[in-house]
Formats: structure tokens, sequence, C-alpha cells
């Protein structure tokens, strides 16, 4: 294989690892500068999307929105489109009768047939498509039909292409804000944070956006170690489908605090855990970042009554992690929870309370050296007894270039930034609303070590919802979340979802870079 087929197929290469699917062409000598032997920074040409299935709540209300910034360099033409998952994962009842119809004579078709053909045809419509980047789209969907959605971008709308879904539920368990971004399939995940226990009603959702099947494995982690399972192996995701499991049915064991390990054998998936709660509604678990020895959980609100750290170590040893907030003031060590134990491979949980005290926070967790693996997570509680809500951030990857939140109102939105190494500075643009309005922009400096809610800008004359894209100028690491708030007979319903970076652009290596070292 000569040198030059080597350069762009670690280019692929790079952009399937960051995107779930992505392509892109041959870096032309003049966009790239003309670098001999320099990587060429370049906008993602593929990508997809993947968004759960939003409730099974009848009440359930429903807005999908979707939104590419503008991207200098992207190519002119292109589409971004969101579609129903095209199957079902339950058995269909009248399988026998497919059987059946497939022994009519040619030319015959079967009410079955009719019944199918126009099934697939409304599952192969688009629930969502872009017009143009810069300006975001939204559907709304009610009860518990809304579907699952499996989506792909090319062209100008792929590089920092984001979804979002967010769901408002009137009544019954569960009730209130539940929001989650849609992500890329990928072959591993973690949550620290979900339940088995009676009071909560958990389920993981699996998405494969695939032709072919996928297998998956799910590993439950309680406060002793691995939890017996009973159907948790080799669990089968058909194509272009949603399967939401029951935690509570893979074990007999109720945990309040549990980890859920998902491991993909075969295939990929998309993956998030939806927590309910009888009492104190619920909302999406993400995953948490990859494994590491320093964590950061962004944007924990500034009027949570009760924050509890959920906390796993997949490693080999025991650790004891140091325990900060980066407030608007700076890094603080919150009294009484200066370090906490962890026991390799036992979830362990810590009450922190009213942690932030009206002040914007971050928890940052930090291993000794950073030598021992952790995933974490935080359930916050905001609202009186009798009245309270439920949000979960789990630990956050961080805003390399560019990240995007979806579904802001003028009202209800708040943008938590924080920089807990060094300081930074950042652009904030909201774009145009998805029915009007003007995008604005503002730029922020962030000191080192704060966390700050920032008065994010709003689209002139904004009618509808509107984006708000993140963009890194300066310093950092940073990392971000963005809360949507209202308020409904007394509860505050709210959500949170930090921003991961978009991935929009890639380094591709020129035709020309020596790439021999990659033969091993």
């Amino acid at each position: 294989m000569n040198r030059t087929t080597l350069s762009l197929i670690a280019g692929a290469t790079a952009l399937a690892a960051v995107t779930g699917f992505a392509a892109v062409s041959a870096p032309d000598p003049e966009a790239a500068g003309q670098r001999t032997g320099a990587a060429a920074t370049l906008p993602v040409e593929r990508t997809g999307l993947l968004c759960p299935r939003p409730s099974t709540s009848d009440l359930a209300e429903t807005t999908y929105t979707s939104f590419t910034p503008v991207t200098e360099g992207a190519d002119g033409k292109g589409t971004a489109v969101l579609r129903s998952a095209a199957q079902q994962s339950a058995p269909d009842e009248n399988e026998n009768e497919d059987a059946e119809g497939e022994d009519e004579k040619d030319g015959e078709t079967t009410e079955k047939g009719d019944k199918d053909a126009a099934k697939d045809d409304k599952a192969d419509r688009p629930v969502l498509q872009l017009k143009e980047p810069g300006k975001p789209v939204s559907a709304e969907a009610d009860g518990a039909d809304a579907p699952a959605l499996v989506g792909t971008a090319d062209g100008r709308f792929a590089s920092g292409w984001t979804a979002q879904q967010t769901t408002e539920v009137a009544a019954g368990t569960g009730r209130g804000l539940q929001g989650v971004a849609c992500s890329a399939a990928d072959t591993q995940f973690w949550f620290p944070g979900a339940s088995t226990d009676d009071s909560r009603t958990d389920y993981i959702h699996l998405t494969n956006p695939d032709d072919s099947a996928a297998v998956v494995d799910i590993e439950l982690y309680g406060k002793d170690g691995e939890l017996e399972t009973t159907v948790g192996e080799g669990i089968t995701v058909k194509p272009r489908s949603a399967e939401p499991v029951l935690l509570s049915t893979l074990t007999a064991e109720k945990q309040t605090d549990v980890t859920v390990h998902v491991v993909v054998r075969s295939g990929r998936v998309g993956a998030a855990v939806q927590a309910l709660d009888d009492e104190t509604g619920g909302d999406w678990l993400p995953a948490s970042a990859d494994p590491s020895g320093r964590l950061v959980l962004p944007g924990i609100p500034k009027d949570a009554k009760a924050v509890r750290l959920v906390a796993f170590t997949p490693g080999d040893a025991d650790v004891d992690l140091k325990v900060r907030l980066a407030a608007p003031s700076g890094l603080i060590t919150p009294a009484g929870n200066e370090t906490l134990h962890l026991k390799d491979g036992m979830t362990a949980a810590f009450d922190l309370g009213e942690l932030t005290r009206g002040e914007a926070g971050s928890l940052v967790l930090t291993a000794p050296d950073g030598s021992v693996p952790v995933v974490a997570a935080v359930r916050v509680l905001r609202g009186e007894e009798g009245k309270q809500e439920s949000a979960f951030i789990p630990a956050a990857r961080p805003i390399e270039t560019r990240a995007t939140a979806l579904d802001n109102t003028a009202k209800g939105t708040t943008l938590s930034v924080t920089a807990p190494e060094g300081g930074a500075e950042i652009k904030v643009t909201a774009s145009a609303g998805t029915e009007g309005g003007t995008p604005q922009t503002k730029t922020y400096s962030i000191k080192p070590g704060t966390t700050q809610d920032i008065e994010a800008p709003v689209p002139a004359g904004l009618k509808g919802g509107y984006a708000l894209t993140v963009e890194t100028r300066s310093g950092g690491p940073v990392y971000a979340s963005r809360t949507l708030a209202s308020t409904e007979g007394g509860v505050p319903y709210f959500t949170v979802q930090p921003l991961p970076d978009d991935r929009g652009m890639v380094a591709v290596p020129d035709a020309s870079e020596d790439l021999s070292v990659l033969q091993r």
C-alpha cells in the first residue's frame, strides 16, 4: 500500500472515530494552504445522529430540533435529515400472515402487505430536514407514539450538525421537562446514576442506525460490585430500530444507585438512560465522559436543593477523589466533602446537599496523579419538598472548538460555562429563530477556575426557539451546559444538557505526509 492511500485512510479513520461515521474528500492543496507534510483542518463531510424514543406517556409533548452552524469552507451542497427508526423491536403480531402472503400468486397484494407498505413509506418520510445552515428547524409530536429518530447529514450540513429533543410530561411518573441531545453511535457507554429501585423506572434506550443487527451486553454495578443479571447479555437490536430495556427487569436486586456499562459486541448503537421517578419527575441521563482521572461536571443550577454524586471506577484499584467546586470566585473545597473514597468495581454515592448555595457552580473531581480512571454523574433536585423536579449532569467532555445547544427560549435558558484550569475567551452566537429573528453574537472572558452563568445573546425579533453556539477563541479547556426551565403548577420543571464538542472539523494528513510509522 503506498503512503498516499494510507494517508487518506488514516484521515477517514479519524473521522469515523469522532462522528460515528463520516467521510471526507482528499484535501485540496489550495484549501489546505499547500502545507506539504502538515495536517489540514477541514469540515466533516458526512455524519450521523440518533435520538431515543422520547416517552411512553400519552401526556408527553415533544419538540425535535435540528441545526447546523455556518461553517467556513463547507461544501455548497448537502442534506441533513432525521427519520423515524424504520422498524420496531417488538415482535410483529401478524408475522405469520407475512409468511402466508409470500405464497400469494405474483401480482396479488394482501391487505397486510398494503398496510406494511404504508407503514414503511411513513417511516421513511423525513421527520425533520434542514433547509439552510444557521437556521434551526423544529417538529412536534404528541403522546407515546413519538418515535426514535435516525439521521444523517452531508455536505454543508455535516460540520457541527446538532439535534435535540425536549419533552414535557404533564403528570405521572417522570412528570416534568426531559431533554437530551441526539448523539452519534458508538460501541461503549458508561452511565453512573441509574437505579433499579422500586421508586424509579429507568430504561436504557438502544438505537441501531445500521442495516445489520447489533448485539449488546449490559452490565450493572451496585454498591457491592457487579449485579447478577438474567438477560443482560447478547441483547439484539434489529437494523434501524430502537430497543428500550427496563433496567429492573435485568436483575432481581433493588438498588438506589447503579452504574450501567453498555458494551456492543457487534455493530454500533446510540445509548441513553431515561430515569423516571414517582415523586421527583425525571430526565435523561446521557453517557459520562470516558473513564479518566480528572472529571468536570459543568453547570449545577445555583438554586439546587440537593446534589447527589454517583461515581464508579472500572480500574483495579481504590481511589480517593479530590472534590472541588468551580464557583464564580474560583475553586473551593466543599466543607465535609474534601475527598470521596471509591472502591474498585463498586458504585458509590455521596449527598452533597445544597452545594452551590445560590451561585453558579461545576464539580471538578481529581484522582491522585490522575492515575485511576473514574466515571461520574450528579442528580440535582430543584424546588421545595413535595414539588421537586430532578435532572442529571454527567461528567462532560471539553469544548475543543465549538458546541451547540438547541430549543432555547428568550426566558428560561441558562448557559453555564467553566474554565477549571486556565482562563478562556469564548464567542457565543444566538442563531435565527425557527420562525424568525436575526442572529446575535457576544464574546465573554471566563476567569481561571471559575464557573459563570452568562447572559447569553437572544436573536433580535425572535420567533420560535433558537440555537446557542459556543466557540472557544483562546485559553481553556472550556466546559459548558445549558439549562431549560419553566414552572408548572408550582413545580420547577427543568432539564440540563452538557455541551460536547460538535466534532465538526477534523485534521486530515496531507497526501504527501509520511505515515509509515502506522505500518506495524
